[in-house]
């Protein structure tokens, strides 16, 4: 496969993983909290990742790389895993996921000052495209009614797309998995004390579901998922390999609907094909080669991981 494909099917594989996030964040929240959801997921994450890196006896990166690294921070690993949580308290997963749904498009915005592509105008109209089949999805889902829920989901949408940008950016130099693993390093110390004093506050009695949930969020959401994802995005272009992600609020529709029971009616049915259509064309729209790393920067270590 050439680059452009691997990308792709990186980013697809991470797209897989982060379409069970919103429900498993949905099913552990009422239990153990937004603040330990949120939070607490990359403390756990963190712990992952330094055991990787020092088995690894990776050096840190370069100086020139924390303030970028920090960008991710706030992005991935605080701002958009304790927003969610927070809205999450108030709307089903589905709701979110129409919300959600606007990530790809913001992306795509984001990678022309962060990463420096330039996408066509063919591809600026079918992200338009993916943008209108979003609001379809929420009129038919009965999410379009804004409120402080929605207002916290859109505040996410803009840091991850942001984050998203600069960590597909960052992993052409540093590879994926070393971007996530860092940015968790670096935050972990700053999200202990709010995550312990939560913890003092509510403890920690949830059921086996919420803990599942919580696994699932720390372990593939918030650490294997990105491996997959930054690859993706080093690989194949930011702006591109992005746009597979509007298939995400389908596969979320799909995980809510089997795994919480939450309701999905033929009209969002309907509006998800479209949202699948626009990711196709966004597809087909550019034919420009993407920027080309070096092999030695992108591949994951010699253990397979």
């Amino acid at each position: 496969m050439g680059r452009e494909t691997k990308g792709l099917a990186w980013g697809t594989l991470g797209v897989l993983a982060f379409s069970l996030t919103l429900p498993a964040t949905r099913a552990a929240v009422p239990d153990l909290g937004s603040v330990v959801v949120g939070l607490g997921r990359a403390l756990v994450a963190a712990l992952l990742a330094g055991m990787l890196l020092l088995a690894l006896r990776e050096r840190p990166p370069a100086r020139r790389h924390w303030p970028a690294l920090t960008v991710v921070v706030l992005g991935v690993v605080v701002g958009f895993p304790l927003f969610t949580a927070l809205a999450l308290r108030y709307v089903p997963a589905v709701h979110g996921a129409v919300v959600v749904g606007l990530l790809p498009a913001a992306t795509a915005v984001m990678a022309v000052p962060r990463a420096g592509e330039r996408p066509p105008r063919a591809f600026w109209l079918a992200c338009f495209g993916g943008v209108v089949a979003v609001f379809v999805f929420a009129a038919a889902e009965g999410a379009g009614r804004p409120q402080v829920a929605d207002l916290l989901l859109l505040a996410a949408v803009a840091l991850g797309a942001l984050s998203y940008a600069e960590g597909g950016r960052l992993a052409r130099d540093l590879g994926g998995w070393r971007v996530i693993c860092w940015a968790l390093l670096l935050a972990a110390p700053f999200l202990a004390v709010p995550v312990a004093l939560s913890i003092a506050s509510r403890g920690l009695d949830a059921g086996p579901g919420a803990w599942l949930g919580f696994a699932y969020v720390s372990i593939v959401s918030m650490f294997l998922g990105f491996f997959a994802w930054y690859r993706g995005l080093a690989l194949g272009g930011v702006a591109r390999v992005g746009q597979v992600q509007l298939i995400q609020p389908v596969l979320t529709l799909g995980w809510g609907a089997l795994l919480l029971g939450e309701r999905v009616g033929t009209g969002a049915i309907l509006a998800s094909l479209l949202v699948v259509a626009s990711a196709g064309l966004t597809r087909m729209s550019w034919k420009v080669r993407p920027f080309t790393p070096h092999v030695d920067q992108i591949e994951l270590p010699a253990s397979g991981i």
